[in-house]
Parts: structure tokens; C-alpha cells; sequence
């Protein structure tokens, strides 16, 4: 299949290009720069320039493509404007075609769980950071009945390949001698590992239903004291960690603070039952302390 990618220089959407080609699909992905066309092209993706505050430059690749995903964002002020424009420019362009598209959310529009384990089913109940995504959702799934084949993934927290979220322990660690959380360290986060991840877009481009939802965890949750004490251990910094209260922490992170001390547990059995998604990865403690955050 042909496969136009945002984000494919990112985190995530770099993982799923790899992920897409290794299953025999070929991929365009969205570059705003030459330098970072030249990347990918090194990496045997096609390029396509364009600009997510510019939707206009979205819909004729999203159109060419047999199918979209939608892994980018723009990590600006209007991000959740420009989020909404480029979803609704992509749908414009795939209406009444029956290609796949598959839309990046992410667990946090759940809301705390505390000791209830949340499903697709779950009412939403989103931190305000990710307060627009759940009508983008919405938005997205409608458009099952108007003939695109959509899909909705909601990641957990995602971690390997040393990067993402887990990075801010080690920074922390590093830096100061002890990895920092926010709060008091109680509250558990679910993870997915982003290899992992990429798998279950693969699956979902190639087998998903219209108008499917599905989240993206694997193994339990864990306390994020924990999770920073693994961290410090992984950086040299002997399991040393440091509480950061959330008043404080809101004053330089903002929203971002009231993200970081949600409760939950999510389950991905809808996953794993219908599309088949085994995931393999080691633990996220383990790969804090021995794996790939380590080097």
C-alpha cells in the first residue's frame, strides 16, 4: 500500500514508517525542510514537503495515497487548532474513497482511572492539555459513514529507543543526582513500547474496520515513583529520586503538570483480539535500567 506519513521524522511516526516498510508498504512522509526530505530519502521513504499550519499543502499527498496516517504535531500554541484543520483536510480528501485513515490520540483523554481499568468503552474525561482531542476523535470516527475507512489509536505513554517521556527522569538524574517526579509519585502510568506501537498501526492500516477505536498499552501500570527510581538507577544516579510538588511544577510546566499526575489503568485486549497485536518489548523499568535509556 501507499502510505502518506506525518511525523514521519518523529518519535512515533518514525517507528511506524520503519514498521510500514518492513511489512512491504511504501511510504511518503510530510517534511517542512530539504535537510530533513534528504533524511528520509536516505532511509528509502519518499518525501513530501508541506506544513501542518497549512492544511492546503496536506490534502493533495493525503489524497494521491491509498492510505493516511496521522502521527505529527505541530507542539505549538494553536496546536490544537492546527490539529483539527489538518484531520478535517485529510478526511475532505479521502471522503467517499474507502482508503484507511488512522488518527493519533493518546490515553490521557480518559482522565484519571484510578483503580479501574479503562477500555475503548470508557467515557472520556480528558486532562485540559488534551482537552480538544476527544471531539477530533469523533470527528474522525463519523466519518466511517462517509466512506473512509477510519481508525483511532490512543497511545500510553510510549518509551524505548531512549526517547520520549522517560528521557525527563534520566535528564533529571543526570543533571542533578536524582530523577524528579511530579507529585507525590503515587499515581501509575501505562506504557506501550514505540516498537511495539508500530505494529499496531501496521495491523490497524491493514485489517481495522471503520470507525474503530483502539488503545495501545502493554503490561501493567506502574507507580511513577517507580518508574523515576528505575531511571535513576539506569543513569548512574543509584535509584535517587526527588518529589516535585504539583503547584510548583505547574508554574514552569503548565497544563503538562496536571497530565503528569493522572491515574491509570487502560486495557488493549480490544486490540488484541481483533487485530491480533502481541507485544513483546521488555518492561519500561527494565529498559530504564538496563536498556536502551542507559547509553
Amino acid at each position: 500500500m501507499e502510505v502518506f506519513l506525518t511525523g514521519a521524522t518523529g518519535y512515533i511516526g518514525g517507528a511506524v514508517a520503519e514498521a510500514l516498510q518492513k511489512a512491504g508498504h511504501k511510504v511518503t512522509g510530510l517534511v517542512r525542510t530539504e535537510e530533513k526530505a534528504k533524511r528520509l530519502e536516505s532511509r528509502g521513504i519518499r518525501s513530501c514537503l508541506g506544513d501542518l499550519l497549512k492544511p492546503e499543502t496536506i490534502a493533495a499527498p493525503a489524497r494521491a495515497a491509498e492510505g493516511v496516517i496521522h502521527t505529527a504535531n505541530t507542539n505549538d500554541a494553536n496546536s490544537a487548532q492546527a490539529d483539527a484543520a489538518v484531520v478535517r483536510a485529510i478526511l475532505k480528501a479521502l471522503e467517499g474513497t474507502s482508503k484507511p485513515f488512522i488518527y493519533t490520540s493518546g490515553v490521557w483523554v480518559l482522565g484519571s482511572t484510578g483503580d479501574k481499568v479503562a477500555n475503548e468503552r470508557t467515557p472520556v474525561n480528558p486532562t485540559p492539555l488534551v482537552a480538544h482531542r476527544p471531539a477530533i476523535e469523533q470527528e474522525v470516527l463519523g466519518f466511517k459513514d462517509r466512506g473512509v475507512r477510519t481508525i483511532v489509536i490512543r497511545p500510553a505513554l510510549v518509551y524505548g529507543r531512549g526517547g520520549s517521556g522517560p528521557t525527563m527522569f534520566t535528564k533529571s538524574a543526570r543533571e542533578t543526582g536524582a530523577a524528579r517526579y511530579v507529585g507525590d509519585g503515587q499515581n501509575r502510568w501505562p506504557f506501550v513500547d514505540v516498537d511495539d506501537l508500530a505494529q499496531l498501526y501496521v495491523l490497524a492500516l491493514e485489517k481495522a474496520a471503520p470507525g474503530s477505536l483502539y488503545n495501545a498499552a502493554h503490561g501493567p501500570s506502574y507507580r511513577v515513583r517507580e518508574v523515576a527510581e528505575a531511571a535513576s538507577i539506569g543513569a548512574g544516579a543509584k535509584g535517587k529520586t526527588q518529589a516535585w510538588p504539583l503547584e510548583e511544577a505547574r508554574k514552569a510546566l503548565h497544563a503538562f503538570a496536571d497530565a503528569l499526575v493522572l491515574d491509570q489503568q487502560i486495557s488493549s485486549e480490544k486490540a488484541k483480539k481483533e487485530l491480533g497485536w502481541s507485544p513483546r518489548a521488555a518492561s519500561v523499568l527494565d529498559d530504564l535500567k538496563t536498556g536502551s535509556y542507559t547509553r
